[in-house]
């Protein structure tokens, strides 16, 4: 049986608790062993990470032990998976590059807040992550992230939706969804999911969060 970490905390506008649920019951229907807790004490014991599955963080803006986040690092070199979205994975520690540079982005704006409507467009590519997935409609926050130019894109959204200094720069694609490995480590990242609304049961939102997190832990 696979076995997973749920962490969360930090700020409560991205409701970690109740995404840390939603994980968790996403996780037990495919028969994962699934252990929650909001103690980033549990960052304390590299060998125990190094026997996780996987790893999912649902923390945003918050701070912990440099330490911490170099144990996680370790695990997922050594083959630990690591999945998560929104800020809760892609702005968990602003103050920490070697966590922006494992998760292969970071949260920097999300012009016109969460009543932006905007597509989010399937790239075509070899992963078994996108096969049969169709573009569709979201209505959230889009977000505008620095990414490592390293990640394998799975989905992107066409800026600029909403007006702000950014727009004179023209139009370009932004990914939402990727993957990178980090060593042995899958890691797997999603913009969507500021609230678990946004990943409701039947969307293909859900499904290409669901695969990701299958896919991280080598499932």
């Amino acid at each position: 049986m696979k076995k997973v970490l749920i962490v969360w905390g930090g700020w409560e506008g991205h409701v970690p608790e109740q995404m840390a649920k939603l994980f968790e019951e996403m996780l037990l229907a495919e028969n994962f062993d699934v252990e929650v807790t909001n103690d980033y004490t549990v960052f304390a014991d590299t060998d125990n990470l190094k026997q996780l599955d996987l790893i999912v963080p649902c923390i945003t803006m918050d701070k912990t032990e440099d330490a911490y986040i170099e144990n996680v690092s370790q695990a997922v070199m050594a083959g630990t998976g690591l999945a998560g979205c929104h800020g809760g994975m892609g702005d968990s520690f602003r103050e920490n590059t070697t966590w922006q540079f494992m998760v292969g982005g970071q949260f920097v704006a999300h012009p016109g807040d969460a009543g932006n409507e905007y597509r989010v467009n399937i790239k075509n590519s070899s992963s078994p992550l996108t096969e049969g997935l169709e573009d569709f409609t979201v209505t959230t926050e889009q977000y505008y992230m620095h990414v490592d130019p390293a990640i394998e894109v799975l989905a992107t959204t066409r800026f600029p939706t909403a007006d702000g200094p950014h727009v004179p720069n023209g139009a370009f694609e932004m990914p939402v969804a990727w993957t990178k490995h980090w060593g042995e480590g899958r890691v797997y990242y999603n913009a969507l999911g500021h609230v678990p609304a946004n990943l409701e049961s039947g969307t293909t939102a859900r499904e290409m969060v669901r695969r990701g997190l299958l896919w991280a832990a080598n499932a």
